[in-house]
């Protein structure tokens, strides 16, 4: 197992600023307000400013992507708060690693030494170990810093939760990453061999990650000659950062709802780039086949019923081509979804019938509905009065549907839009057939 590892909270400077470290490395903040794109915590009137402030450092949460600067602001934070800083990772540590942290951290303590205990990547930890830092949150023997990439709702525990504060770290901004690039060129003393369009390119490349601009940095300063680098040249030299997508995490859930939303506000190209970026993370066409299926029944409903049809066929198109071709099948789909006329009233009228249907029990169906197969069961009146709706001068007998007893509720209430429009004129027709029988 790996030992926690003991070190005073303190950045780049003197001697050990060596110019055969990593770029990153070098242009560590060495304050709290050397940090970037991390102003709502970190600003005059930020969470975190106001705690140092009042002298109340709280046990944290930081919860961001990767390269926003969650490691880097627990190490000053102990700085700041006059804190032995601690750090151990849930990817290399286990129970033994926590048991000789918390012991290292009483004795401290027990001379006056307080100790920020920064755990990376907490939400590997499993519940049980999760727990083991409750006595010692309690206690205060540490300030708890985690840092997570996962969503803490979902990837830590309640009880955990409750005594920790979450505090959302922010992707790096365009205008933070280019304070990164200011700095780097400031370091080494070299402006970067680049074009706008491609110092453009490069924040964009990086996704709101500083440490990967940073190394990125580094790569084109070791390119050979006086090349200035465009857009294209630079793409062809650098690889782009993956989008962070995570098929089982909350990425997933997001994109997926941005998609849904888009859609339900009929906004096409929102939808395409929502659908887009999915397909680029990886997930499976499949899934998103599914829930657009899902979509043309719940949002567009009766109010376009060719909807349906043409998101069963879109999926099969799908199954049946494979990627990339069936990728546009979907696509299709996706902006039909977006420009139809949108009605849940199915969706909500299925529900309230449910409702009714459970508070309703077990009531039988009214007797003129019946069929009769049996004499007995035509003697005991199954059948009896049925009038055969297409035998109707409008096609509809009028005839209650309902359990006798059971006053008729309304359901389903069609909207104006699309071909509810009909449907709502067909159904005022038949109310009135109803009425005038009294049904």
């Amino acid at each position: 197992m790996a030992r926690p590892q003991a070190a005073p909270a303190t950045g780049r400077g003197g001697e050990t600023a060596s110019r055969h470290r990593p770029l990153a490395d070098r242009l560590r903040p060495e304050a709290l307000d050397q940090v970037v794109g991390q102003d709502h915590l970190l600003g005059p009137e930020g969470t975190l400013s106001l705690m140092l402030r009042n002298h109340s450092l709280a046990s944290l949460i930081l919860w961001g992507g990767p390269g926003v600067g969650k490691t880097t602001i627990a190490r000053l934070l102990a700085h700041a708060a006059g804190l032995r800083f601690v750090q151990i990772s849930a990817v290399f540590s286990g129970v033994a690693d926590l048991k000789r942290a918390f012991e290292d951290a009483r004795r401290r303590a027990a001379n006056g030494e307080g100790t920020l205990l920064f755990v990376d990547e907490i939400h590997r930890f499993n519940r049980a170990q999760q727990d083991g830092f409750l006595p010692v949150v309690e206690d205060g023997t540490v300030v708890l810093v985690g840092a997570t990439t996962e969503n803490p709702s979902f990837a830590l525990n309640g009880a955990l939760l409750s005594r920790c504060q979450v505090l959302v770290l922010r992707r790096l901004d365009d205008a933070a990453l280019e304070q990164l690039l200011c700095r780097a060129e400031a370091e080494t003393g070299r402006a970067l061999p680049l074009t706008p369009p491609a110092r453009a390119t490069l924040r964009a490349m990086a996704d709101g990650d500083g440490r990967y601009l940073l190394n990125m940095v580094e790569q084109i300063l070791a390119q050979p000659g006086d090349t200035v680098f465009d857009p294209q040249s630079l793409s062809r030299l650098l690889a782009k950062r993956a989008a962070l997508y995570d098929k089982d995490r909350e990425e997933h859930y997001n994109l997926i709802s941005a998609l849904h939303k888009s859609m339900r506000g009929s906004d096409p190209d929102a939808a395409l780039y929502w659908f887009a970026r999915m397909l680029e993370g990886g997930e499976d066409p499949r899934y998103i086949a599914r829930r657009l299926t899902r979509f043309a029944a719940e949002d567009v409903g009766m109010a376009d019923p060719q909807a349906l049809p043409l998101a069963v066929a879109a999926w099969e198109t799908y199954e049946r081509m494979g990627s990339p071709e069936g990728e546009l099948a979907l696509a299709q789909l996706v902006v039909h979804l977006s420009t139809a006329p949108k009605s849940n009233a199915v969706y909500v009228a299925y529900g309230r019938a449910r409702r009714a249907a459970r508070a309703t029990g077990s009531l039988m169906p009214p007797a003129h509905i019946l069929n009769a197969p049996t004499k007995l069961m035509k003697d005991i009146g199954y059948g009896k009065g049925y009038e055969y709706d297409h035998d109707q001068a409008e096609g509809i007998s009028g005839q209650n549907y309902f359990p006798d007893g059971m006053r008729r509720p309304q359901f389903y209430r069609p909207t104006g839009r699309g071909y509810e429009r009909e449907v709502a004129r067909r159904l005022d027709s038949w109310d009135r057939v109803r009425e005038s029988r009294g049904s």
